[in-house]
């Protein structure tokens, strides 16, 4: 427990710019990571490691060849500097919001590739109930997603869920399937005979997401049970990009159905097995519920949970085959 001389003297000399800086080396994989991150160089970054590390009177990160990992305490710290970076992130748009009770922004962070109907139906109506509010979106992995709407950077988030955290809350917005997938160049290109058996050995290429403990975990399975090679040749956060491992031919990926129908039509992309009871991904609406929103983004957010509220699942869900739902 800090001692109350102690309290008011970090509260007093705490360098609130070496504590954002620390957001960002705690998200890092290393020190020349962090300072490529922060424009900086790495004995700067070091530098403001040390100076914080002895403002808090705690070792922070534990660094040494191979190693850069949170401390007990460096975690705990980052829990806490996620909230207050959040917040003064936040505090441009709330004061603009008190002067002009017309518009508003927006920041939503979105996983890659999220088509939904029901999403771009509410964002049409919001539009034109509120013109002049004004919206950005990041794409993201879901994992840096569910990140900022924890430390409050953006309003909420779209995206896929693995662990639930208990300080947000969710909603699932649809369901959607996923098959696998294999490009012009592969052998089992355009090949319609095709059995589970036949894709044993096979190189795969997949999101970073596809591991047993993550959002992916059923496509895992999936890899496993059919036998896939275990090396995965490339991985990456963004739909588009394994699109574009499995188009060009480094592997077999799984991508949703739905879609990659109009890539299948085009003859970019050829369907394999399995065809029945495919792999169902859930992508939901996370927001945080101690985040203070402008009015811009109260009405986004209670449009998108009264529509998920009100419109039957079977409708916010696409059919496994392909293009609809």
């Amino acid at each position: 427990m800090v001692e109350p001389d102690n309290a008011d003297r970090l509260t007093r000399d705490l360098d609130w710019n070496l504590l954002r800086s620390f957001v960002v080396m705690a998200q890092s994989r290393s020190v020349s990571d962090a300072a490529r991150r922060l424009h900086l160089t790495q004995p700067s970054v070091s530098t403001a490691l040390k100076r914080l590390e002895e403002q808090i009177g705690k070792r922070l990160i534990d660094r040494a060849p191979g190693r850069f990992e949170l401390t007990p305490a460096g975690l705990l710290l980052f829990r806490e500097a996620l909230e207050i970076h959040g917040a003064v992130y936040r505090l441009s748009t709330l004061m603009r919001d008190m002067t002009d009770a017309v518009t508003g922004h927006v920041r939503l962070a979105v996983a890659s590739h999220v088509v939904c109907p029901v999403f771009d139906q509410v964002l049409a109506e919001f539009h034109a109930q509120h013109p002049r509010a004004t919206l950005s979106i990041s794409v993201l992995g879901s994992s840096e997603a569910l990140a900022s709407v924890a430390a409050r950077t953006a309003s909420f988030a779209i995206c896929l869920v693995h662990r639930r955290d208990p300080k947000l809350e969710y909603m699932r917005l649809y369901r959607e399937f996923f098959g696998l997938f294999c490009g012009p160049p592969h052998p089992l290109f355009g090949r319609e005979d095709l059995q589970q058996t036949d894709l044993a050995g096979h190189s795969a290429v997949s999101f970073e997401t596809d591991r047993l403990h993550d959002a992916l975990r059923s496509v895992t399975l999936l890899r496993a049970e059919l036998e896939l090679s275990e090396t995965i040749i490339g991985t990456s956060s963004h739909l588009e990009e394994v699109r574009r491992m499995v188009i060009a031919g480094l592997g077999i990926g799984p991508l949703p159905i739905h879609v990659m129908a109009r890539d299948v039509e085009d003859g970019l992309l050829w369907r394999l097995p399995p065809y029945d009871d495919p792999p169902a991904i859930d992508v939901h609406l996370v927001w945080n519920p101690k985040a203070v929103l402008n009015r811009a983004e109260t009405s986004l957010l209670e449009r998108l949970r009264a529509a998920i509220a009100t419109i039957p699942i079977s409708e916010r869900t696409y059919s496994p085959s392909p293009g609809h739902f």
